[in-house]
């Protein structure tokens, strides 16, 4: 879409994905890359979370360079619990298109707290993560906040995904995102991520501190627009966030208490969206 500012027209996007995150956002991403305008040299500009004061300008830059012919978009997984970023993307894009991409809540979580452990955001047990950490726990609170959406923007311009779906049918599922965007659909096999997984999370970081602090550095050249610096120490980034211990699968017992202490937003995601999610309310055997 385009908007009027101070006498100059800015790009910005008619879709947004907003997760939650590890649903599936980076291969999204990735797959339609080349086929919508996508910011450049990032994948989150992490704009309406916690650069939103650095103006629409700054937000417009990332897309100068897309392709007129083509809708424009990000992919943001941490717009999806941020009431504050609702409101700033209802108000800066109120035509835009919101795709919310949603996964076995338990699965979810797990995979969330291994990014976060990779990246120095917290070194606690995944126990007492799972049960304590606020800011972990609110991004499981899948009912109360797509409602939150779908109250803001209306049902007509809100696609709600399950992984599941993309697990049972790429194709199916990719061909749903193209007709939402309005752009043709395309075979899935034809790309490099058919049947692939991406940004996977298996290990720990050798040092938490380490972790952290290239964390940090990381953000700070984000918020300066340097990705290309980025990538290019980004070897060091890997170094600092990997080369610790494998995380161990999920033991049932704490699968289930987690599962349980998430089921009624689940039931209310029912509702919500007209899906049968047993597989996610109760432990499979």
């Amino acid at each position: 879409m385009i908007r009027v500012i101070g006498g100059r027209s800015l790009r910005l996007p008619d879709f947004l994905g907003i997760g939650p995150p590890r649903t599936a956002t980076t291969w999204l991403e990735r797959v339609l890359r080349g086929r919508v305008g996508l910011p450049k040299d990032i994948k989150e500009t992490q704009f309406f979370v916690w650069r939103h004061q650095l103006g629409l300008e700054w937000y417009a830059a990332h897309f100068i360079e897309c392709p007129p012919n083509l809708p424009v978009g990000e992919f943001a997984p941490t717009y999806f619990d941020s009431p504050e970023a609702r409101d700033r993307i209802a108000r800066d894009l109120p035509e835009c298109g919101i795709i919310c991409t949603l996964r076995d809540p338990v699965e979810r979580l797990y995979s969330h707290y291994r990014l976060w452990r990779k990246i120095g955001y917290t070194k606690s047990p995944f126990e007492h993560a799972a049960f304590k950490h606020r800011q972990l726990l609110d991004t499981a609170r899948y009912a109360d906040h797509l409602q939150g959406w779908l109250d803001r923007f209306g049902r007509e311009r809100v696609l709600v995904l399950l992984h599941d779906d993309l697990l049972a049918d790429q194709q199916g599922f990719l061909d749903s995102v193209c007709d939402f965007i309005g752009i043709g659909r395309f075979d899935v096999s034809s790309t490099e991520l058919a049947n692939r997984r991406v940004h996977t999370v298996e290990r720990a970081p050798r040092s938490h501190r380490a972790a952290r602090r290239a964390q940090y550095l990381k953000r700070k050249l984000h918020r300066r627009r340097l990705y290309r610096l980025a990538r290019l120490i980004d070897p060091l980034f890997e170094y600092c966030f990997s080369g610790g211990a494998p995380f161990p699968p999920l033991e049932p017992e704490l699968a289930e208490r987690v599962r349980a202490s998430l089921r009624p937003q689940t039931e209310a995601l029912e509702k919500l969206i007209d899906r049968d999610l047993s597989a996610w309310k109760y432990q499979p055997g």
